[in-house]
């Protein structure tokens, strides 16, 4: 058995409204700051061309608790994507963190023993979309931080719910079986 708190893995999906290419899907892992997690925060604190991560932080000098480190799952080719990621996406990320503390998921008194690290997706067609709903790319962010963190801290799936789903579910994308 781990320590609490060594490495928690989640991922969800939370799909855009109508005519969006906002769909959500963080992948997360939090940890205990002097743990696994914790290096694989810090080295990614160097700078990788095109995958930039930035501390999710709620406005200027508001950097959220545990502290939070947003990476594009994609390369950002201009401003117009770097601006959504450095937003809309960094800001729905530090809140659905920041709400999870006040609703009690991630315990109060170990914020700062903890961090986060979240890889996020941004369709590259949101930023040259004349109809972009910014509202629904933070909504999508948003819902999907909060069920991706609640399902790494609660081990969801389990290993019983993948085994009983073994040959029930396919993968999203599947169109080779």
């Amino acid at each position: 058995m781990s320590l609490p708190y060594t490495f928690h893995a989640g991922e969800a999906t939370v799909l855009a409204a109508e005519g969006q290419f906002t769909d959500a899907m963080p992948e997360i892992l939090i940890g205990r700051v002097d743990g696994p997690v914790g290096q694989a925060f810090a080295n990614m604190m160097a700078q990788s061309k095109g995958h930039t991560a930035m501390f999710a932080i709620r406005a200027c000098n508001q950097l959220v608790r545990p502290a939070t480190i947003t990476v594009p799952k994609v390369t950002l080719k201009d401003m117009a994507n770097i601006d959504l990621f450095g937003g809309v996406v960094q800001s729905a990320t530090a809140d659905a963190v920041l709400d999870c503390v006040i609703e009690g998921l991630i315990p109060k008194d170990l914020v700062n023993e903890l961090c986060i690290i979240s890889l996020v997706w941004i369709d590259p067609r949101c930023a040259k979309d004349p109809s972009l709903d910014k509202r629904d790319m933070y909504r999508t962010n948003y819902e999907a931080t909060k069920l991706a963190l609640r399902r790494a801290l609660n081990h969801e799936p389990t290993i019983d719910e993948l085994i009983a789903n073994r040959h029930a579910i396919r993968h999203d994308m599947d169109d080779w079986t």
